[in-house]
């Protein structure tokens, strides 16, 4: 198996976008999923190309195994926040308008109080998504690598991330990596749409 990576471009937003979206369905069902206004995947779609924020593809990277995206990733850090912020807004009030859009941002800001925004001086690692069928191959562990390497060579001394709590095998993936627990969140953010499970902080010194 030769997987390469290589920055995420805009031509990848079909087969990138699901698997960011695999990274944390029933959050970004919670957040993002809308009766009259589009899915979680609608606006990941749209924020992907926009190209800024969180969610750009700006912000990703992706694997690549003859010639298919077969995983995804992104990378950034808190020194980002206020441009975020900005992106985040017009994105959202784009795709869902005035009223819905606040009612995105409400629950977006909500989520934050369980998986808050990194500090300026962490690279944050998420979004996580490697291909169901390719799972269990150590194409994640690849990813984290190379990613946590990105980081290095932009001079960061942290890494942090955050795993849900049912997610055991991740945290046990990340454990080995070299991450620590260092902060524990519960939830109860649930709607008709999704939820945000319990989460916990994880951070990796350099």
């Amino acid at each position: 198996m030769q997987i390469k990576f290589r920055q995420a471009t805009p031509a990848d937003v079909e087969a990138t976008i699901q698997l960011i979206y695999l990274s944390g369905p029933n959050a970004f069902n919670f957040v993002f999923s809308t009766d009259t206004k589009g899915s979680a995947i609608d606006f990941l779609r749209k924020a992907y190309l926009d190209g800024a924020g969180e969610f750009g593809y700006r912000n990703h990277v992706v694997g690549i195994e003859n010639g298919r995206v077969v995983a995804t990733g992104g990378g950034w850090s808190g020194q980002n926040g206020l441009a975020f912020m900005l992106a985040a807004a017009r994105q959202i009030f784009s795709q869902y308008g005035l009223i819905s859009g606040a009612e995105v941002i409400t629950r977006g800001l909500r989520t934050e109080s369980v998986i808050p925004p990194p500090k300026r001086n962490q690279y944050y690692l998420g979004h996580f998504g490697v291909l169901p069928e390719m799972q269990g191959q150590g194409i994640g562990q690849l990813l984290i690598h190379y990613l946590l390497d990105k980081g290095r060579a932009a001079g960061f001394k942290t890494a942090v991330l955050d795993v849900a709590t049912t997610n055991v095998r991740g945290q046990a993936l990340y454990e080995r990596l070299g991450f620590v627990v260092t902060k524990e969140r519960m939830s109860a953010l649930k709607n008709v749409h999704g939820y945000v499970a319990n989460h916990r902080r994880m951070e990796k010194l350099y």
